[in-house]
């Protein structure tokens, strides 16, 4: 009995660990109305992969038509590859203030 309580114990604690609360390096995290980092700057060739931590539903727009996620629900993933140089801003179509943008160099 005690071994499988210890067991039990272990997996729970194994389980909370791997929640990931912060966006690793190339990742942008849709919390609240915002995103997590608002801003990244990156080299040509990275992909970026945006994930809605939210139960709301976000877009990730680009402002120019480079990239558009749809709807996401959450849990939901969308990446993008940016292989030009420059600023690319971009918005939830569902939120106006959820801004962010990625500078390639």
């Amino acid at each position: 009995m005690k071994t499988k309580i210890v067991f039990i114990a272990l997996a729970i604690l194994f389980l909370f660990s791997c929640k990931k609360d912060n966006p690793g390096p190339n990742e942008v995290f849709m919390d609240g109305t915002k995103f997590n980092p608002s801003s990244l700057t990156i080299s040509s060739g990275t992909t970026i992969t945006w994930t809605n931590k939210e139960s709301s539903t976000h877009t990730v727009t680009s402002d120019k038509g480079t990239f558009e996620s749809g709807d996401m629900m959450k849990s939901k993933t969308f990446s993008f590859t940016f292989t030009t140089a420059g600023t690319f801003a971009y918005h939830c179509k569902h939120h106006s203030g959820m801004t962010g943008s990625v500078t390639v160099q």
